[in-house]
């Protein structure tokens, strides 16, 4: 029997370009995968980037210019380019009649996203949007954990993406700290998709949010000598009521770029009273479930590539790192978008990051009026 073969293409070779032809060039990897990937396409403006792709055996197109990209022979495209080029990009592609896996925040504001999901709907495209996290073993175990267990009643749930690299002030700017290229939302469209993903797919959403937002640094070096504004939001805060079982339960989403001595850091942490869960990337192969017998018990469990949502060569008891869960990520996007997803964790949907921009436009409003909006 054959094994069918998809045949991919990027627009946008930088940072997650070149992961996502890292993720695809071990592919093989993956165990009894029923559908194969190559990468045949790569667009760029950086020659320097475009070079980096022309070693990868399979790309046979290498260009500058993204139209040439979507007349060539693809299934779909993967799309990371700066925030205010999502809307026109997104939309190309789905109207070349490929397939799109998009980048985060899925537009640079809520108007932006909401065109981008009715036109894939409308075309009949199948999309998703990267947030690759979640499929980290320990995380999945958080996720069946809050899915099965008895947890009680709910007492609050805690989601969170921090960093520390803006920290340094004499950092030189760059898109992601001006809002004509990040979007206002700033950091909560740079890090807040990767939050909200499993609150969401749990079907915790927000009925209301009060945000603290901070800009801590207005102006940074601009590369040339001098100075530059910097206008995005740098951490963010979102205070929200979630309706759980027909109570209403807080829930913190927490999106840092100054969060002193962390270094991409991603949590979760769900707490009832007869049961929790909790999860960093601190400690990324450990797990820590609770639970209320006659005392109050925390515990702690190892957990290795064994929990991976499709398994691989790797063995189970080896730790899961990042190029790991970003592949784990593609598989499920390709599994879903071919038919056996089955009950595995998915990528986020198209009304899944509409969700995630109500959210942070609810924030921004909450924050400059300095009370709790409805979402």
């Amino acid at each position: 029997m054959s094994i069918p073969t998809l045949k991919v293409g990027i627009i946008g070779g930088g940072l997650m370009g070149r992961e996502v032809a890292s993720a695809i060039g071990r592919w093989f990897s993956l165990l009894d995968f029923p559908v194969k990937l190559e990468l045949t396409a790569i667009c760029d403006l950086v020659e320097k980037t475009r070079d980096w792709f022309r070693q990868v055996p399979t790309v046979t197109l290498v260009t500058d210019d993204y139209h040439e990209l979507l007349r060539a022979d693809l299934d779909f495209v993967y799309v990371a380019v700066p925030h205010h080029l999502h809307e026109t990009l997104y939309l190309d592609v789905l109207r070349s009649g490929k397939d799109l896996f998009a980048e985060k925040p899925f537009g640079i504001n809520l108007a932006a996203a909401t065109k981008i999901r009715d036109t894939a709907r409308e075309l009949g495209r199948f999309v998703r949007c990267s947030s690759e996290f979640p499929f980290l073993p320990g995380v999945q175990k958080v996720w069946q954990f809050a899915r099965t267990a008895q947890l009680g009643h709910i007492l609050e749930i805690r989601s969170g993406f921090w960093h520390s690299s803006d920290l340094d002030p004499t950092k030189p700017i760059n898109w992601k700290r001006r809002n004509e290229f990040c979007g206002e939302i700033g950091v909560m469209g740079d890090l807040g998709m990767h939050t909200v993903h499993l609150p969401f797919r749990l079907g915790w959403r927000p009925k209301r949010v009060y945000a603290q937002l901070q800009k801590i640094y207005r102006e940074r070096p601009d590369g040339k000598g001098g100075m530059a504004v910097c206008d995005t939001w740098d951490n963010a805060q979102l205070h929200c009521d979630v309706e759980i079982a027909g109570e209403e339960v807080p829930m913190h989403i927490s999106t840092k770029r100054l969060a002193p001595s962390e270094m991409n850091t991603w949590f979760i942490e769900v707490l009832g009273t007869e049961r929790g869960a909790r999860f960093s990337t601190k400690e990324p192969k450990t797990v820590w479930t609770f639970e209320r017998r006659g005392e109050q018990v925390w515990q702690r469990t190892d957990v290795g590539h064994a929990l991976s949502a499709f398994p691989v060569v790797t063995g189970g008891i080896f730790e899961a790192g990042f190029s790991d869960c970003f592949q784990q990520m593609w598989a499920a996007f390709v599994a879903e978008r071919q038919g056996f997803l089955e009950n595995r964790f998915g990528c986020v949907t198209p009304d899944e990051a509409v969700a995630s921009h109500e959210l942070f436009a609810a924030a921004l409003q909450s924050h400059a009026e300095k009370r709790a909006i409805e979402v």
